[in-house]
């Protein structure tokens, strides 16, 4: 090598690949593929476009009792639930990448740089998959979400992010108190929140028969959500989850459950109760159960408000519940079920893929500007073909597992974010 060489070498600053296949822990993957079934399910709501709708605006209110089973199961454990399960594991991936590059003699500022960077992929996939699909997106929500984060909180020390931690749960209360109280002092509470508002679902465009205009619509919303809600979150303290994906990631409790088993349980038992118990007002007061003024079921009234709050405890208690799991089963003599285990596991290794391959099937199948099918589905029967629709790329990723190959979205990311 001569002197040039050595010095232009020297310039370039080091920087390791992707993960590797055997770099790869059960617990994160298995919480990925977990998590997809749990995400397709609470989106079906908004593809049943013909369906009559309550004060919440989202869940139908129509159906027999196995529509009624289903609609108050998905209030109570999947609706504001799913989410800051996928905000724990996207922070989480996001400080272990981080991780590896410093392990691997990467500079600090070089590690932000590949995270900076795939953030920015992640908002341009997240904004085309809204306008073209699916409105709904939190890739490129998340994306935004990870853009800031990373730059602000990626390496600060321990001690640092737990005191962010704490202040972004205490802006999460705080922001999510005050019209509760508000309205407790003027004696309003049954009246906080608009039931007369236009129905959330209606964002997404599934009803809408013209193609051009659902795009439209579909663009609207993705930007909103994207641009308005991301930094909304910010403000508010939604990003606390985030956070503790960071937090777990550097005592690697995902990795080592064995290490942290105490932890663990109390997080999913804890965690699973609150969520429950949060999402129970709503689910009682949507089947009839429990009487509660129409406002305080919509989607800014005090229920609601409730479960998006509790919804955060849940999301977590369900990723320590897969990571125990995990842990039990890797010690567990002959591992049965080792086909299904690594098979969700195979679509956790693919989770982009296959949330847009979701995408893909359900939008011009269901929608009204494709076949419409949705018009012809009730809550029950919605839920049976998401788990199908689950299963065939549980199957798919089986299939791209055994013949040692990535999926095909993450393959593009990885070229774009490493350059390689």
């Amino acid at each position: 090598m001569t002197t040039t060489d050595a010095e232009n070498a020297k310039s370039v600053p080091l920087q390791r690949g992707p993960v590797r296949g055997e770099e790869r822990a059960l617990a994160p993957d298995l919480a990925r593929g977990m998590m997809l079934l749990l995400i397709v399910l609470s989106n079906t709501a908004f593809h049943l476009w013909a369906a009559r709708r309550g004060p919440s605006g989202w869940q139908p209110v129509d159906g027999g009792w196995a529509d009624r089973a289903v609609q108050f199961t998905m209030i109570t454990v999947l609706d504001l639930r799913v989410y800051p399960l996928f905000a724990f594991l996207f922070g989480y991936g996001m400080m272990r990448l981080y991780l590896r590059q410093t392990e691997a003699g990467t500079s600090g500022r070089a590690a932000v740089r590949i995270l900076r960077r795939r953030s920015l992929w992640l908002i341009v996939i997240g904004l085309s998959h809204a306008t073209l699909l699916m409105a709904g997106d939190i890739v490129g929500y998340y994306g935004l979400l990870s853009l800031f984060l990373g730059w602000l909180f990626v390496r600060r020390s321990e001690r640092a992010l737990k005191w962010w931690i704490g202040t972004a749960a205490a802006q999460l209360v705080l922001f999510s108190s005050l019209p509760v109280v508000i309205a407790l002092i003027r004696g309003e509470l049954g009246s906080l929140g608009d039931s007369g508002a236009e129905a959330g679902f209606e964002a997404y465009a599934s009803g809408e028969e013209s193609a051009l205009a659902a795009l439209g619509t579909r663009l609207t919303t993705g930007l909103f959500i994207t641009f308005v809600g991301a930094p909304f979150a910010l403000v508010g303290g939604g990003y606390v989850v985030f956070l503790l994906g960071f937090w777990a990631a550097r005592r690697r409790i995902l990795e080592e459950p064995g290490r942290h088993l105490r932890l663990l349980r109390r997080t999913a038992v804890s965690g699973i109760a609150v969520g429950w118990l949060g999402g129970l007002p709503a689910a009682l007061a949507h089947v009839g159960a429990l009487d509660v003024p129409d406002d305080a079921q919509s989607e800014e009234g005090a229920l609601t408000i409730l479960r998006d709050v509790t919804g955060n405890a849940a999301g977590i208690g369900y990723v320590a519940a897969v990571a125990l799991f995990a842990h039990w089963w890797t010690h567990r003599p002959g591992r049965r079920g080792a086909t299904a285990v690594v098979a969700v596991s195979a679509v956790g290794k693919r989770s982009l893929s296959c949330y847009l391959a979701h995408s893909l099937i359900f939008s011009p199948l269901l929608a009204a500007w494709g076949l419409g099918l949705g018009e012809h589905l009730t809550s029950a029967t919605m839920a049976v073909f998401a788990v199908g629709v689950w299963l065939v790329t549980v199957a798919g990723s089986y299939a791209l597992e055994r013949a040692g190959r990535r999926g095909p979205v993450e393959t593009v990311l990885r070229r774009l974010v490493y350059r390689s």
